[in-house]
């Protein structure tokens, strides 16, 4: 993996394959052509690093936005899936400035099994992590509402604690001000 130094904050976005990284990368920076987006789960295969320099209270800062490949679904040979795999846990278990790890679960759908499963192996790594529900734009607030519940209840089998979430979509840049008001909070402890 040839990643930038590690000299700045660096928070990673991650979920199943077309769950929407790239659009909601894109929506963050304000910036429609940034990451490509496809209607093919798999397009993103390797770990893409964006520089964002933001205006924030302390003054300007920079840091990553990390694009990461989806886990899942993707049409790939099985050896390309492990590759994948192996370099995702590489990056996220050892990236030292890897403040927090961004998870996408869609909000369309009710709790799958390979989200909740990923998110115990995080638990494991002990990875802090931020879920981001995606699609609301999709579906009516309704179904969002009882999606994102059932999920988190889910959750509540194995987690004592709840991570923080937000409910986003990259059309209506919903929650987008949360999340870069969560970036802009990490950033400030981050040391330089």
């Amino acid at each position: 993996m040839q990643a930038p130094r590690p000299d700045r904050p660096e928070y990673a976005f991650i979920g199943r394959s077309n769950v929407g990284k790239s659009s909601l990368s894109n929506m963050i920076c304000n910036n429609q052509k940034l990451a490509k987006t496809s209607s093919d789960p798999g397009k993103t295969q390797l770990i893409n690093h964006f520089e964002v320099l933001s205006n924030e209270e302390k003054g300007e800062r920079k840091w990553y936005l990390v694009d990461l490949p989806g886990y899942g679904y993707a049409k790939v040979s099985h050896k390309a899936r492990n590759n994948w795999d192996n370099m995702l846990e590489s990056y996220i278990r050892k990236r030292q400035n890897l403040v927090c790890l961004f998870v996408l679960i869609d909000s369309r759908h009710e709790p799958q099994k390979i989200d909740l499963a990923f998110l115990n192996q995080l638990r494991k790594w002990e990875v802090p992590f931020i879920l981001l529900f995606t699609k609301s734009d999709k579906e009516t607030q309704r179904v969002v509402s009882k999606n994102v519940k059932s999920f988190l209840e889910a959750m509540r089998k194995d987690w004592q604690f709840l991570p923080q979430h937000i409910v986003t979509s990259a059309v209506k840049k919903l929650g987008r001000d949360k999340i870069l008001k969560g970036i802009e909070e990490m950033n400030g402890e981050f040391e330089f």
